[in-house]
């Protein structure tokens, strides 16, 4: 599986809007990682669609952040940019196979299939597990002047 180049800015994205506290403009989030800004705008407009964030109108507008960080998890974002449908898709070969059943539903049965759902799930639920909060903790363990240098970036010096 692979994952647009999207939701890693998204995810930085949250993060940081995390750390400003306030609403911060498309090109500035772009700006600081020199990233197309009409490119992630629309994924920040699609986490405003998944009710991540919210677009503040006006002069000092941009995206925030509309819920607690902690009650946004990596999965929320995923979703949101990649959608909800399954990685592996079993198309149920089984059943053209020898000594395959056309009339038997092979998702439920096939070892593969099985196999790739758990991992998945595995996946899932390790993303629902860790939070935008939890991303800011462990990189603020280990450089705790970033919030501090992001609020500089993103909104000229204010802290």
């Amino acid at each position: 599986m692979r994952m647009g180049q999207g939701v890693e800015w998204a995810l930085h994205s949250c993060l940081n809007l995390a750390w400003a506290g306030e609403a911060v403009p498309a090109t500035r989030l772009a700006g600081i990682y020199e990233l197309p800004s009409a490119y992630l705008n629309k994924q920040l407009q699609a986490l405003v669609r998944a009710g991540i964030l919210s677009s503040v109108p006006g002069p000092r507008g941009g995206f925030r952040l509309d819920r607690a960080p902690e009650e946004v998890s990596l999965l929320d974002v995923v979703v949101a940019l990649e959608g909800s449908e399954d990685a592996f898709r079993c198309t149920r070969i089984l059943r053209h196979g020898p000594g395959g059943d056309p009339d038997v539903d092979y998702r439920d049965h096939c070892a593969i299939s099985l196999s790739m759902r758990r991992a998945e799930l595995a996946w899932r639920r390790e993303l629902a597990a860790r939070t935008v909060a939890d991303v800011a903790r462990d990189v603020e363990r280990t450089n705790p002047d970033a919030p501090q240098r992001v609020r500089a970036a993103l909104l000229g010096g204010v802290s």
